[in-house]
């Protein structure tokens, strides 16, 4: 695969290169090394493009994990304790709320990184929120995100994010306060 496109959302790219050239380069190097033809295996039961051989983004998905943990990038996870005291007081809840996670990708000397092959939501989470609040939990101080170009996306399952419209929504959204900064890195087979 390659990097077809590269987009500094809040001085991401800057930042990055001036203080985690290392890491930049592995992720340049896992991403290069993953060979896109070996991942178009899956065949489309979709409406619009029945029968089409497409990209599977798990195939990706797990190619990247490998690439990742083969260099010694590791998920990071923290418990969300959901609070309670904003429900109403006349509802009790059937069940006790479990505790759940949140998860970046991964993460290496305070870099973390979100591969995205997914639904647009995902995308957005991933860059606006997900990275902010790993930033306020202390595990990073910047975040790369790495998602399909168009061209790469028409070739995965309807709905798949991709890179120009993540920029074209944060050139309209503007940075706040709270973000950091995040290198968007489209890649194409």
């Amino acid at each position: 695969m390659i990097i077809a496109g590269v987009y500094s959302f809040h001085n991401g790219k800057e930042a990055i290169e001036a203080r985690y050239t290392t890491e930049l380069q592995e992720v340049d190097q896992i991403i290069t090394a993953a060979d896109s033809a070996q991942y178009r295996t899956k065949t489309s039961c979709e409406k619009p493009i029945p029968g089409r051989t497409l990209y599977s983004s798990r195939a990706l998905n797990k190619a990247f994990k490998q690439g990742f943990e083969a260099r010694n990038w590791r998920k990071s996870k923290v418990r969300c304790e959901y609070p309670t005291e904003y429900y109403v007081p006349s509802y009790v809840p059937n069940v006790l709320t479990k505790s759940a996670f949140r998860e970046i990708d991964f993460v290496k000397n305070r870099v973390g990184v979100e591969v995205q092959f997914g639904k647009y939501a995902f995308m957005v989470y991933n860059g606006c929120a997900k990275m902010t609040i790993f930033h306020k939990l202390d595990v990073i101080d910047v975040g790369i995100e790495i998602v399909p170009l168009k061209t790469f996306a028409d070739d995965m399952s309807t709905g798949v994010s991709y890179f120009e419209q993540f920029v074209w929504d944060l050139e309209h959204r503007g940075i706040a306060d709270i973000d950091i900064p995040v290198l968007i890195l489209g890649v194409a087979a």
